[in-house]
């Protein structure tokens, strides 16, 4: 089944794959087998489908961190397999948001938040800490800066992988259950956030999830089960109230 959203003329989509298969030991295991799909700029799409679906090996697909075995990953109409360097391309396009947050212990959460920019020649360390330090101000964390993660609540690690994330002002967002390890009104806090910068910026947004709450708020819900797009939903918005009709003189 293929995944198509309703594009404006001439615009290449965010992220297209087409015919994508990946394969393990030898070919005896098929994550992905053939699949087709298309993300339109500025939209947000929910990614769901059991454990051994194929969810996050599409993901590191489309974010450059994987080689298809078979098929085609384009990133803005690029085709990924004729990018010379693929560093800079995830540097400068995509933000990358996971499940535990992966920041660095040793280093200060405007550290790690800053991390991402050093695959950008010429920028200066102190325009890093600085923007880095405008992030954390913007998702709530101004005050812990100078902290370790292990200092700072899950929540705010969490909400500090956010602000790593978007450091480079990326067009995409690839986030892998990024309320996962977190309690479900800090998820809500973070998952609300993500959705201010998404539509603030016209980011396109690509969340895997297993919580059908959160997939209800995507534009679509591209399903995957044994390596195929098994279904896809599009969210319906409500129909708007009609105007009451007025009343004759």
């Amino acid at each position: 089944m293929s995944s198509t959203p309703r594009e404006p003329a001439g615009e290449a989509p965010a992220i297209a794959c087409r015919g994508v298969e990946k394969h393990y030991e030898g070919g005896l295991v098929k994550a992905l087998d053939g699949v087709d799909i298309s993300i339109g700029q500025g939209e947000f799409v929910a990614i769901m489908g059991p454990s051994g679906s194929g969810k996050s090996t599409l993901l590191h697909l489309v974010g450059a961190l994987d080689h298809p075995s078979a098929g085609a990953v384009s990133i803005l109409g690029e085709d990924l397999a004729a990018v010379a360097n693929l560093d800079r391309l995830r540097a400068e396009t995509i933000g990358f948001i996971f499940q535990l947050h992966n920041l660095i212990p040793n280093l200060s959460l405007r550290e790690n938040v800053a991390l991402p920019m050093h695959a950008k020649a010429g920028v200066a360390r102190r325009t890093m800490m600085d923007r880095a330090g405008d992030l954390l101000e913007r998702v709530g964390l101004g005050h812990r800066v100078d902290f370790l993660p292990v200092k700072v609540s899950g929540g705010e690690r969490q909400r500090a992988a956010i602000a790593r994330g978007l450091i480079n002002d990326p067009r995409i967002i690839l986030a892998d259950e990024p309320t996962g390890s977190v309690d479900s009104a800090t998820g809500e806090i973070i998952m609300s956030l993500l959705l201010e910068i998404q539509r603030e910026r016209g980011t396109t947004l690509v969340l895997i999830t297993h919580n059908e709450e959160l997939a209800a708020r995507a534009d679509r819900t591209i399903r995957l089960r044994d390596g195929v797009v098994e279904k896809v939903d599009t969210r319906v918005a409500p129909a708007e109230s009609p105007e009451p009709e007025k009343a004759s003189a």
